[in-house]
């Protein structure tokens, strides 16, 4: 990602923000803000994809509007570019609203809402990719202002802003990095609602690594996230895999909005529509999916941390869960969402979660699910992170690796609590912290204060605790001190400081006394004369 461009994004989102941000709480505005980024990155990726079909590539958008405008007024053009455009992209945008000549109107004062909105129709009826896409963006909702005409302005005030992003010219995951901004700038004003669905660019590097490891190049891997949000950890596969147009995308989630913005993340991250199996639903509460395929390559999650669900009696006759004989408890369903998960994992799969370091050591009900899950050899590796790492909480979470059809069952604890870089109010991983686990994940082996194999028998005479300083001693034991030395040390340390306070004495002895200063000098020598 280019850093000015990033710099403008940020500076661009951070403006719009400030004109938001004294009528509604961070969690409502992002929504307004995404979802005005995405129209503008649909509207200029048209046009400059416009001219290119009209044999005139340009990168000025204006050029591109003009060139559109003119192409859509020769009948003998206009049919040809809009089935061109609607195939190519699934999509077209009318001459007259687009983001651009949005913002030209605004800046004539002639700008109308129900343009914008028309806009967002538009897209959201020209195919099934995009149904209900903007639904969350109320631009009529009282918070934007108490008349029309303030409505008006305030959404024109923030497209003005957006209108200086590069959006089309932007490297790298746009939506992601908005995100991410935007929860990293305002978490305190948002709370956890909004950093519940983002997991960390360099976590999720780390599992996606993990769950392709060996499998780089193969076509058609099949990877699903039952607790998505916004899609970034489905979206990190395609960064590491040697085929990513052949990779089929499965995730799942509860929140609306948040589903929606795995929809368009999907969709700036040109992923083909019939790669796309995203639903909007309670993971938990019904399973899914329920039709072919539902067992996938890889299965990564971040699902919310300890969360309420209904554990209601009728779950254990449930195919996830039955094979354990009792359920996560009612406040925390860590464990449920766990064995969803694993459920769908392909028996030569690799799946990946992130969750607080409790279940690795809670009794009851989730000690029993662990000691079957330990029993069966499914967990495979514990990897323990440095805490305050996520924007929503500041607790220490872990990575377990889980795989189905292990011929052993030993377990590999690696403990990288202690590798970040301090972030003002958080700790950041770097690449090369990222490295040291992926080198210890695929070496296997025990390495001092830092990795530990564990067999079976270790597992079982901890009672199937997994608690990682169990297994990984990261205790430093401090250097013996020589005591014959230190005391040698000593006495001429005060062979010294005795013969500087002689010499201090003797200095003040060839003082010249007078009456003013006669009572200090005294004084003085009594102290050092003990």
């Amino acid at each position: 990602m280019a850093e000015n461009s990033s710099k403008t994004l940020y500076q661009a989102l951070w403006n719009s923000a400030d004109i938001l941000r004294s009528k509604m709480d961070a969690n409502e505005y992002k929504s307004y803000l995404l979802g005005l980024v995405f129209y503008k990155y649909l509207s200029d990726k048209m046009l400059y994809h416009a001219a290119e079909l009209l044999e005139q590539p340009t990168q000025d958008l204006q050029t591109a509007q003009k060139l559109y405008e003119e192409a859509y007024q020769d009948e003998e053009i206009k049919e040809d570019l809009l089935q061109e455009l609607q195939y190519d992209s699934s999509y077209t945008i009318a001459p007259k609203l687009t983001f651009t000549v949005l913002v030209n109107a605004i800046h004539n004062g002639e700008f109308q809402l129900e343009d914008l909105a028309q806009g967002f129709r538009n897209i959201e009826q020209s195919s099934e990719v995009f149904e209900n896409l903007f639904e969350d963006v109320d631009l009529y909702s009282k918070k934007l202002g108490s008349t029309p005409q303030k409505q008006n302005q305030t959404i024109a005030d923030v497209m003005k802003e957006l209108s200086a992003m590069d959006i089309a010219g932007h490297e790298g995951d746009i939506l992601g990095d908005a995100y991410e901004y935007l929860i990293g700038q305002f978490a305190s004003e948002s709370g956890k609602k909004a950093g519940e669905f983002y997991t960390p660019q360099p976590v999720a590097q780390l599992m996606t690594q993990i769950v392709l490891h060996n499998k780089e190049d193969q076509r058609g891997f099949s990877v699903y996230d039952p607790t998505m949000g916004s899609g970034s950890l489905l979206l990190n596969v395609k960064k590491y895999s040697n085929e990513p147009g052949t990779i089929s995308y499965f995730g799942q989630e509860l929140n609306t909005s948040t589903y929606n913005l795995a929809r368009m993340n999907m969709i700036l991250h040109g992923v083909d529509i019939t790669n796309q199996h995203l639903h909007n639903a309670d993971t938990l509460d019904q399973d899914w999916p329920t039709e072919e395929p539902t067992n996938f390559d890889g299965v990564l999650m971040n699902p919310p941390y300890s969360a309420n669900w209904s554990a209601d009696k009728g779950f254990l006759e449930d195919a996830r869960f039955s094979p354990y004989g009792v359920l996560a408890p009612k406040s925390k369903a860590d464990f449920a969402f766990l064995l969803h998960g694993f459920y769908h994992l392909k028996d030569h799969g690799v799946m990946a979660i992130v969750l607080p370091h409790g279940v690795l050591f809670r009794g009851n009900a989730e000690g029993k699910i662990r000691k079957i899950l330990l029993d069966m050899g499914a967990i495979d590796t514990v990897i323990g992170l440095p805490a305050n790492i996520f924007f929503n909480t500041s607790i220490p979470t872990t990575v377990i690796v889980l795989k189905k059809g292990r011929p052993t069952k030993d377990v590999l604890f690696i403990d990288a609590s202690k590798d970040f870089r301090k972030v003002k109010n958080q700790n950041a991983i770097d690449p090369e912290h990222i490295q040291l686990i992926l080198d210890a994940y695929i070496k296997r082996e025990s390495k001092a204060s830092y990795a530990h194999l564990a067999s079976f028998d270790d597992i079982v005479a901890n009672d199937y605790n997994l608690n990682i300083p169990r297994y990984v001693d990261t205790f430093v034991e401090e250097e013996s001190i020589d005591l014959v030395a230190l005391g040698k040390e000593m006495v001429e340390l005060n062979a010294e400081i005795k013969k500087a306070e002689q010499e201090f004495l003797a200095m003040l002895d060839e003082l010249a006394v007078t009456d003013e200063t006669k009572d200090l000098i005294e004084a003085t020598k009594e102290v050092f004369r003990g």
